[in-house]
């Protein structure tokens, strides 16, 4: 595993070779920003969206935290992080498509699922918790079902965590705006770290299908 040092010596890799062959792209990017696509994915080191991807810098606007969750539209007073990243990527950035994308092995999920750090104090667990709480509804059913251990019922709550994303989304006005009129699109995701295949949610269905 890599250490301060070592990022390091791959940002000289970086300087000696990327930003060389993509030196136009990155001039361009001085102007500003202009992605079409909004990733909303989550915080674990294995699943970077623009790795699986492909893409090149300035080409998706990403915001990653706890098992890719969403809020749902709120105002109370509180530091709305991925609420103003949205209202950042939507109304500014004017992105015309939003991908929640899950992922396998979610430790979030999984935590949710076992609910292991309810009753945590902040900073000991209980900000994790709190926030993966936005998946306690979704968790009833799979729990009663397929319990609260094991790969299928893990997965359950992994593929359950991107539909309460996209539920969550559309409880935003502007999303609900846009939406409607045709001009912004949301698409569900699931990346399997055991085989490296990506998964597209058919919201008509409720199943996710691998992407061709």
């Amino acid at each position: 595993m890599k250490d301060f040092q070592n990022l390091l010596e791959g940002y000289q890799q970086f300087r000696s070779h990327d930003w060389k062959v993509q030196h136009d792209r990155w001039a361009e990017l001085r102007e500003g920003q202009s992605p079409r696509v909004m990733v909303i994915a989550c915080s674990d080191s294995r699943v970077d969206p623009a790795q699986i991807f492909a893409v090149n810098p300035g080409e998706i606007f990403v915001v990653r935290n706890v098992a890719a969750m969403v809020p749902p539209f709120e105002t109370t007073p509180g530091r709305h992080g991925v609420s103003a990243a949205l209202e950042f990527a939507v109304q500014v950035l004017r992105v015309s498509e939003i991908v929640v994308m899950g992922h396998g092995m979610c430790g979030g999920c999984k935590a949710a699922l076992t609910q292991e750090m309810h009753g945590t104090k902040p900073g000991e667990g209980g900000f994790v918790a709190d926030w993966i709480a936005l998946l306690d509804e979704a968790r009833e059913p799979i729990a009663r079902e397929l319990g609260t251990e094991g790969r299928e019922a893990e997965r359950a709550m992994e593929h359950a965590g991107v539909k309460v994303s996209l539920a969550n989304l559309r409880t935003f006005p502007c999303i609900q705006h846009k939406e409607g009129r045709g001009t912004l699109k949301l698409h569900g995701a699931f990346f399997a770290i055991s085989d490296g295949v990506l998964h597209v949610l058919d919201e008509a269905t409720g199943e996710f299908s691998p992407a061709c």
